[in-house]
């Protein structure tokens, strides 16, 4: 079976980001899941990154969706996922010209930003009210979610913008994202295929890594089923918040060097 394993550090890289990917998907912090194509992209080229996590995230997908059945918020997913979809058409066609380090630098400014809101408001207000649905947010937080799902995997940050606001049960917004970024990387394996980013040593490497991935998943939602709300909410602004410094910080130093 073909890799791209052929030295130590590319297989320790690969292997700590399907754990963080999968702890996020299980649903322990969802901002882990865009650690994922920067850890690998410190041992290989990120677009290669992004084609080997792609399949393994099809099977988390599985079986977060078995692990969360039952717990969903259809009014969510009927206002974010067309626009979704539309946001992976919008980064499929500028694949071609879109750069890393560009996608990561708005995808952090977009994590940091929504924190800093949060913050805000609980310093004037005391606490952030509960917010409802907003068709019109959904469709552009959702349009900027398939987009930068389908160029870094890094669509956490515009889907949490929409949705953390509306503080559903962590059962609940944890369900919810699942199904939600199922149908998005379902819809990416196409584009992928066109651009002939799925060769054999790619798909060797995801296969390899299948076992861990769905270990950290079910790893992952045992965690978060033991969680408080209390608890999980501002663990879930911390780790978005560290993410996106990262994320603006790799950006920075991209452009710069570019």
């Amino acid at each position: 079976m073909q890799t791209v394993f052929a030295e130590p550090q590319v297989l320790l890289a690969t292997a700590l980001a399907v754990v963080l990917v999968g702890l996020s998907k299980g649903g322990l912090g969802g901002a882990f899941a865009l650690l994922g194509v920067p850890v690998m992209a410190l041992v290989m080229p990120p677009v290669q990154a992004a084609a080997i996590l792609l399949p393994i995230l099809l099977i988390m997908d599985a079986v977060g969706l078995w692990t969360w059945r039952g717990w969903v918020d259809g009014r969510v997913l009927r206002d974010t996922l067309p626009a979704a979809v539309l946001g992976i058409g919008a980064g499929w066609v500028a694949a071609a010209w879109t750069s890393d380090a560009a996608v990561r630098l708005i995808v952090g400014l977009v994590a940091l930003g929504f924190v800093a809101r949060v913050v805000w408001t609980a310093v004037r207000a005391g606490r952030e009210a509960p917010a409802g649905n907003r068709p019109g947010a959904a469709w552009g937080w959702g349009a900027l979610a398939g987009f930068t799902s389908f160029v870094a995997h890094a669509g956490g940050p515009p889907y949490q913008v929409y949705t953390l606001p509306m503080r559903m049960d962590p059962r609940l917004f944890t369900g919810t994202s699942v199904v939600f970024f199922a149908v998005v990387n379902a819809v990416k394996v196409l584009p992928y295929a066109a651009l002939g980013l799925f060769d054999a040593a790619v798909l060797g490497s995801a296969l390899m890594m299948l076992p861990l991935a769905v270990l950290a998943v079910l790893a992952g939602a045992a965690l978060v089923r033991r969680m408080r709300p209390a608890v999980f909410y501002p663990f879930m602004y911390a780790m978005i918040t560290l993410v996106g410094l990262k994320l603006v910080h790799d950006g920075v130093t991209g452009l710069w060097a570019g």
